[in-house]
């Protein structure tokens, strides 16, 4: 069975990076290609490394234009999708790699994102539990937040198995330039950016901050608190997040925590296509991942202040917006999980 499917805000990088998997993608025909702005635009122009497409003409971003499909993609900004969302056939499988419906906690919305909550879907990282099962089978998914996948791989087993503690957890996160989307701005211009970094959203006012904690909170039961930094690094593409958090004085008291803990990561991802937990001394780095649907991760234990750290490197393009699409989809059409998603990275 060939699946149809449409694909929205495909001028932008979410948009293009779903493309790019989708038309290598065995078992899916691509449809409609839309845009706002850039409609009426011949796809290469906009988009020149999706050469099998680059003759498609973008079309605008309507209710009607995206109708008929078996899947439709949404990937435009916050507070866009789901007025569209709404419009659309409660047969059709929606993927929405915005936001607008990724909380569930309204008023965490409203003070983020200063609008009206459009309700929640299921949530699109399949690899937190029992998320998977949510997935498959649902016509609505809301697709995670790119800081947000690269957070919750990195500190998911520990709060799962309850042997991290819930008020102290501090993460810092490097992302590429591609993050901040398309659109022209004059920090992220090649002579602001190239060989500086500089942190943003700082002092908890980045809106990827509840959404950590609903997914911390949900895996572990308990009410997670998360300090996060995000920074931006001379990159194009790639996260690098580095995320602590205290250790539980059962876990401290071990003779070898460190152990304990590579022990409750490793169990928890052995049977997951992609994530990769390192071995012992390889530390991720945001290359090795580039372009791809994986997550590298290491674990460390530092016995001073009785904390784990765990670094996560992601494509913020790939595993933290589009392949994680992808990855849903297929999910939920009840395909192969790793379909069309089996690229490794590039070096160097």
């Amino acid at each position: 069975m060939t699946i149809s499917v449409a694909v929205s805000g495909a001028s932008g990088y979410a948009g293009g990076e779903v493309l790019r998997l989708l038309a290598s993608h065995p078992d899916v025909s691509i449809g409609a290609i839309t845009a706002h702005s850039n409609a009426g635009t011949r796809l290469g122009d906009l988009a020149p490394n999706l050469y099998s497409l680059a003759e498609r003409i973008l079309v605008d971003t309507t209710v009607e234009n995206l109708s008929g499909h078996d899947v439709v993609f949404l990937a435009l900004p916050h507070g866009t999708s789901a007025a569209i969302a709404a419009q659309l056939s409660a047969d059709t499988l929606v993927i929405d790699a915005g936001a607008d419906h990724r909380l569930e906690d309204s008023a965490a919305w409203e003070k983020f994102y200063g609008s009206e909550h459009a309700g929640t879907w299921p949530y699109g990282l399949p690899e937190l539990p029992g998320h998977r099962e949510r997935i498959r089978g649902a016509k609505r998914i809301a697709v995670p937040g790119c800081y947000p996948t690269s957070s919750l791989l990195a500190l998911m087993p520990g709060f799962a198995a309850n042997a991290l503690l819930p008020d102290d957890v501090v993460i810092v996160a490097a992302s590429g330039t591609s993050g901040a989307g398309k659109a022209a701005k004059v920090n992220l211009i090649g002579a602001e950016v190239m060989g500086s970094m500089s942190p943003y959203g700082v002092g908890g006012g980045h809106r990827h901050t509840p959404e950590i904690q609903q997914g911390l909170s949900n895996a572990s039961g308990l009410d997670v608190k998360v300090s996060f930094t995000p920074t931006l690094a001379p990159m194009s593409r790639g996260i690098l997040t580095t995320a602590t958090a205290k250790v539980s004085a059962d876990i401290a008291a071990l003779d070898d925590p460190e152990a304990a803990l590579r022990e409750l990561w490793t169990k928890a991802y052995q049977d997951e296509p992609f994530v990769r937990v390192l071995p012992k001394g390889q530390w991720p780095s945001t290359k090795s991942v580039q372009a791809s649907n994986y997550a590298a991760l290491q674990i460390a234990y530092d016995a001073n202040v009785n904390r784990v750290i765990v670094c996560c490197a992601i494509d913020n393009l790939t595993k933290g917006t589009a392949g994680g699409a992808v990855q849903s989809m297929n999910i939920a059409l009840g395909l192969p999980e790793t379909t069309g998603l089996t690229l490794q990275g590039v070096a160097p």
